[in-house]
């Protein structure tokens, strides 16, 4: 410590002590590999640059937001359901352990950490006035956490992956800026000072982009000695086998351990040295002559896509997806090392600059690359509008994924505030695509000026996403208010439309609707076959605008032709000056990406099962793209080879998406006809309406639905039951509650039912807790009483069930819903009394009240119990008491699980005889069902 303040002493009379604004952060650190842990000496030199007297320092301390299952990380990794962290062994979480914090004079100082166990809080012993300079001194160990979670920290081939591994102090700028690590990788610290000496058992070797002043080995120890100016990180890499590169350029050194085997180190260095010209060109002069490019850095925030697949069918030719990489990864180091922006509440503007750049690469550079590369050519999808879309469409397309789900988030959002898409994917894309219409819009020449004009003033000074407003507005007479206004602060969607159109001697008066009420500029086209006639920008608009345009030659009109708006709606964007359709009708083969040129109607096989019918196929006639519209409709109809009959289903639904608490309202008809005996058949059609209600901050997963239905059902007589009713209507309104998260589950459903005969209300309530030590309790209630029952004595086909419903409303997906024995038989649907095994009394009549618990013994290993009450009227009506345990083989919760009976009503299950009878599945194969395992993290 006294080094650091040696070297210190040394720097001040050199001219460069922190009165220059930087602080002076000296380490001293050394690698224990045993323990995975560095020892580390701190000094702080602390400029106070604001005009405050403080009296307090506050510092990142993200090492130790790894320490517990609780800290602000663990909870969102856990709302990200990855689970990893949660099992996780204490001895690779990490944490940091403060020894001791002095002042400059070695007297201790008092500290404390709050409820975000990753800020450290420092009380002073003395005020510091404006201008003024205070040293710390600390004594910390931190033990490095396992890189499985954020790929930083020790790895299990021995290596260390080195960031947020040191103390930081927080930045003041009005109020202290301290905030806690939630995966997002935006720690804030202004351009500092850097000096570390490193010392690590002589096998590693050192890969950093600070300037390495010196290095040596010593009694089997490596001692690097390291400086950086104007630095707002310091990354370091410790490898036993070193797999960094160092490629010159004439602008400055890129280090990385970026590969592909298919382009060789000419390739690689060729590659590299035109990514640097291009950003040098772009933006200016990076402030540093070295930049680490890291696989680590590009995994964390790969180039989202095709090219993410094995090199054995990479579509791509050789060399793209390196570019790709390199290019992606290294702008963002240009960015985020030269530009003091705030990175966690104006983050947008690093991602947006990122994109625009790597979409102005591909154009310069790979101007007829598709999103889908070679495989545009393949002659299965050749035919598709997908082969026709460029690499750079692959932007607008993923925000609009967002936007269509009514899932976007303003670009302005705080970055630990977006869902996993918007932050890694979607946002960016949409920034990106911002610019890209901005430019087109100001004109590209002003725009890159704008661009080069606030790199340049702001290069590792403090800056804001408004001194970039005020940059574009000096280059431009155009309004851009609008962009940061509208584009980036609101949550709003663009949709354009033409809604009129008069022809005026040689002119056309054009009507133009902005639908969103939002003032933005539009383009707008006149169009003869492939030909452009003309091109003319209306000015921001939030309602109705009219614009004269030439007539001469013009068979159309198009908005926004070129789609460098990223519009929610392009369908409505096309007139047609003669004719019927404004856009023709357009038959396509299996599903494909939305073209705004055509009407859609999509054709696919569908294949089915289910035990009365067999397998079906047949045609699916649907609308559906990759991204879902305002009215989907389908209509399947299908061919059973077991029935030989015709079977199948068909829908329309209209969805309404809303930009407050109630975020949906659909809207529907829906019909079926299958199986539900052999030889019997059902129809069954369904006019519902569902209100969806959500949270604001959308990464909370609360949401609420009101839905309503009612439900019509005719089937064939059952000539071996002449008493049951054949065809019923059923009136059902339900509200759901539904909060699902990894550490606390819990869903609740209220269900009222009327029909002739019968009038009955239930509820629900689930509940999953996941405890510290990792126990997990599953708890299922469910309540179900008759407010009149006139159906027949005996028959129970409308009755709560005990293990296995009727499902008259034909809601659950059984194979083979009426069948008594068999493998079909044993398929189990948790609903109504949720039971396992098979237990009378079946069916209540009256009420039942049961309870489902289940709790982990191992693993995927639980046990269950369920316990109940049934209560029948009529003859040797009554109430009885239930209950049933056994093992529960969780492989994949609620969509593929085993129920092993043990102990029940009916006493030892094993010792009973045909056990393999009394064992009860799960299993899912639907499709849609699966995928939103996939999905649960994302959105």
């Amino acid at each position: 410590m006294r080094l650091g303040i040696f070297i210190y002493v040394i720097l001040f009379f050199m001219g460069l002590s922190p009165v220059l604004g930087q602080h002076l952060i000296t380490i001293e650190t050394e690698l224990d590999a045993g323990k995975n842990q560095l020892n580390n000496s701190q000094q702080v030199v602390y400029k106070n640059t604001s005009d405050d007297i403080l009296t307090e320092i506050y510092f990142n301390d993200w090492a130790n937001s790894f320490a517990t299952k609780t800290t602000p990380l663990a909870r969102r990794f856990a709302e990200n359901f990855d689970s990893s962290f949660h099992f996780e062994k204490d001895a690779n979480r990490g944490h940091t352990n403060i020894i001791s914090v002095t002042n400059a004079s070695e007297l201790p100082l008092e500290w404390e950490r709050g409820d975000e166990i990753d800020i450290l809080k420092i009380i002073l012993d003395k005020p510091i006035a404006p201008g003024e300079i205070y040293t710390l001194n600390f004594m910390y160990k931190v033990k490095l956490p396992n890189a499985r979670f954020t790929r930083y920290g020790h790895t299990r081939e021995g290596n260390y992956n080195l960031r947020y591994w040191y103390l930081s102090p927080a930045v003041y700028d009005g109020e202290w800026q301290a905030y806690s690590n939630r995966h997002t990788d935006d720690l804030y610290l202004t351009p500092s000072e850097f000096k570390i000496t490193l010392t690590t058992p002589s096998v590693f070797k050192l890969t950093t982009d600070l300037r390495v002043i010196s290095e040596g080995v010593s009694s089997n120890k490596r001692i690097s000695v390291l400086q950086g100016s104007d630095r707002m990180r310091a990354d370091l890499y410790l490898e036993k086998r070193l797999n960094f590169e160092a490629i010159v350029t004439d602008k400055l050194e890129v280090i990385t351990d970026l590969k592909d085997r298919k382009v060789n180190s000419a390739m690689r260095a060729l590659t590299i040295d035109r990514i640097t010209h291009f950003l040098d060109d772009r933006l200016g002069p990076y402030p540093f002559d070295k930049m680490l490019v890291s696989e680590i850095e590009y995994r964390n925030n790969p180039v989202y896509g095709l090219n993410q697949l094995p090199d054995f069918i990479s579509p791509f030719p050789d060399g793209f997806e390196y570019d790709m990489e390199v290019l992606k990864t290294a702008t963002a180091n240009y960015l985020e090392n030269s530009l003091v922006l705030h990175p966690r509440k104006d983050y947008w503007l690093y991602g947006a600059l990122q994109i625009y750049l790597m979409m102005e690469y591909v154009d310069r550079h790979y101007p007829n690359m598709k999103i889908i590369g070679t495989l545009s050519n393949f002659w299965v999808i050749r035919w598709s509008h997908a082969s026709e879309l460029e690499f750079n469409d692959q932007y607008p397309l993923l925000y609009l994924n967002m936007a269509r789900n009514n899932l976007h988030q303003p670009l302005s959002t705080p970055k630990d505030m977006l869902t996993k898409f918007n932050k890694n994917i979607a946002n960016n894309y949409y920034g990106g695509d911002g610019l890209n219409y901005l430019s087109d819009y100001l004109g590209k020449e002003p725009f890159e000026q704008a661009v080069k004009g606030f790199y340049k003033k702001s290069v590792l000074k403090p800056t804001t996403s408004e001194a970039f407003r005020k940059e574009l507005n000096n280059s431009t007479g155009l309004p851009v208010d609008w962009f940061f206004d509208s584009y980036v602060s609101k949550r709003t969607t663009i949709d354009f439309k033409i809604t009129k159109v008069n022809k005026r001697g040689d002119s056309l008066d054009v009507y133009v609707r902005n639908r969103r009420k939002h003032a933005m500029p539009v383009s707008l086209y006149g169009i003869n076959k492939d030909s452009t006639m003309f091109k003319t920008w209306i000015p921001p608009i939030d309602s109705v605008s009219m614009v004269t345009v030439p007539a001469e030659n013009v068979k159309k009109l198009v908005l926004n032709k070129e789609a460098k708006i990223p519009e929610f709606n392009q369908r409505n964007n096309y007139k047609t000056l003669s004719g019927l359709l404004n856009r023709p009708i357009q038959f396509r083969l299996f599903q494909d990406v939305e073209d705004p040129k055509y009407n859609q109607l999509f054709f696919m096989p569908v294949f089915e099962y289910n035990l009365y019918d067999g397998f079906t196929v047949g045609p699916k006639l649907y609308n559906k793209t990759v991204l879902p519209k305002g009215i989907h409709y389908k209509l399947e109809p299908q061919y059973g080879f077991r029935s030989k009959t015709i079977v199948g289903n068909g829908s329309i639904i209209y969805t309404q998406r809303y930009n407050g608490s109630l975020y949906a309202m659909r809207f529907g008809l829906s019909g079926s006809t299958f199986s539900y005996n052999n030889g019997l058949f059902y129809r069954r059609y369904t006019p519902f309406m569902t209100l969806a209600f959500r949270q604001k901050d959308l990464r909370n997963n609360e949401k609420q639905y009101i839905n309503l239905r009612n439900v019509n059902v005719y089937r064939d007589n059952d000539p071996l039951d002449p008493d049951q009713e054949p065809n019923y209507s059923v009136l059902n309104l339900q509200y759901v509650y539904s909060n699902p998260n990894l550490i606390h589950y819990f869903r609740s459903v209220l269900d009222y039912q009327i029909s002739t005969n019968f009038s009955k209300v239930s509820a629900t309530l689930e509940y999953r807790k996941l405890f510290l030590n990792n126990r997990q309790l599953n708890v299922r209630f469910f309540a179900g009483a008759f407010l009149y029952n006139n159906t027949a004595r005996g028959d129970d086909y409308f009755s709560f069930a005990l293990d296995r419903p009727t499902d008259y409303l034909f809601d659950y997906n059984y194979y083979g819903r009426s069948e008594d024995t068999g493998l079909f038989s044993q398929q189990i649907i948790i609903a109504e009394g949720g039971f396992k095994s098979k237990l009378q009394p079946a069916f209540a009549n009256s009420w039942i009240t049961t309870v489902n618990a289940s709790t982990n013994i191992w693993k995927w290993i639980y046990a269950y119990g369920d316990a109940g009450l049934v209560h029948n009227r009529g003859i040797g009506g009554g109430t009885e008491a239930v209950f049933d345990t056994g093992v529960r083989l969780s492989l994949v919760a609620d969509y593929f699980e085993v129920y092993l009976p043990l102990y029940s009503t009916l006493g030892w299950e094993p010792g009973l005889g045909n056990y393999d009878q009394r064992i009860r599945f799960i299993v899912t194969l639907s499709p849609k069902t699966l995928l939103g395992l996939f999905t649960r993290e994302w959105y």
